[in-house]
C-alpha cells in the first residue's frame, strides 16, 4: 500500500513539474516565470524526498535540504536582479 501511495505522489508531483515547465514556456511575465521556477524547485525536492522514502535512504533528505537552500537563494537573487538590475551592490 505504501508503494502505491509513493507512486501516486510521484506522479502528481511529476505532473506539477510538467505544468510548471509549460508556464515557463508560455508565460509573458517574468514574475510568473520566477514563481514557476521556484515551484519547480519545490516539486523537484518533493520528488527527491519521495525517492528517498522509496529506497529507504537518508542521504536523499540531506540532498533535498541543500537543494532547498540553493533554490531559495537563487530565487531571491533572480528577483532582486529583475527589480534593481544588479544582485550585489
Amino acid at each position: 500500500m505504501m508503494t502505491a501511495a509513493l507512486w501516486f505522489a510521484a506522479g502528481c508531483f511529476a505532473i506539477g513539474l510538467a505544468m510548471n515547465m509549460w508556464t515557463i514556456a508560455r508565460s509573458p511575465a517574468l514574475g510568473d516565470r520566477i514563481l514557476a521556477l521556484d515551484t519547480m524547485v519545490i516539486n523537484g525536492i518533493a520528488l527527491i524526498v519521495l525517492y528517498g522514502l522509496f529506497t529507504r535512504s537518508a542521504v536523499y533528505f540531506e540532498v533535498s535540504l541543500i537543494i532547498a537552500m540553493v533554490g531559495f537563494v537563487s530565487t531571491i537573487a533572480y528577483a532582486r536582479f529583475l527589480l534593481r538590475g544588479n544582485v550585489i551592490e
